[in-house]
């Protein structure tokens, strides 16, 4: 299965010595890397959506969704979203059918983004923020998660209403899982009654 459109390059050229410009250029890897899940479901590589299309779909709910709650730390919220998945760029869209357990996975994903981050002054940060995520014991990390949840969801309502695939099992999976999150609960209800 062609899981992205080429794989990782780098410019031929030698870069001025700037770290930001190499990690720029590892980043861009997720326009070219297909989230896997929707190629095992049998949508075609020129209508799959990429790692970057969701990254900025979650990115962009998460601006929407998380401007309505005050109690959360809306920028630490955004750098959550945008690098939540950036470890796929050298461990690729893992899905279930790889059967990598979360214990296995997260040594994988924290030495890509080590790799990607590693030269990039202030990159602390974003490395805190990542881990932070993967914890899941904040507000924020738990907002963000239930975004990705949600993202994926109407993603999934967007090419069942395109013809592409039968996504009505994944809506009902993703209600029940984001049916205790406040915020989103009534998304929970659009994807159980089917209305999307």
């Amino acid at each position: 299965m062609q899981t992205e459109k080429s794989p990782l390059q780098t410019p031929q050229s030698p870069l001025p010595n700037s770290p930001w410009l190499k990690t720029w250029f590892e980043i861009l890897h997720l326009k070219q890397l297909f989230r896997k899940g929707w190629l095992e479901r049998g949508i075609a590589p020129a209508q799959c959506e990429t790692v970057a299309e969701h990254t900025f779909g979650n990115a962009m709910l998460c601006l929407l969704l998380g401007q309505q709650q005050p109690e959360l730390n809306l920028e630490k919220v955004l750098r959550m979203a945008l690098i939540h998945d950036l470890g796929e760029v050298y461990v690729g869209d893992l899905t279930p059918q790889d059967n990598v357990q979360k214990a296995e996975k997260y040594p994988l994903e924290k030495a890509a983004m080590t790799q990607i981050l590693r030269d990039l002054p202030g990159s602390q940060t974003l490395m805190e923020n990542w881990e932070e995520y993967e914890a899941q014991e904040t507000a924020e990390a738990r907002f963000v998660k239930q975004i990705d949840r949600l993202e994926f969801a109407l993603q999934a309502a967007h090419f069942d209403q395109s013809g592409l695939i039968e996504g009505k099992d994944l809506l009902l999976k993703v209600g029940t899982q984001i049916s205790d999150t406040p915020e989103i609960a009534p998304f929970a209800d659009v994807f159980s009654e089917g209305i999307l």
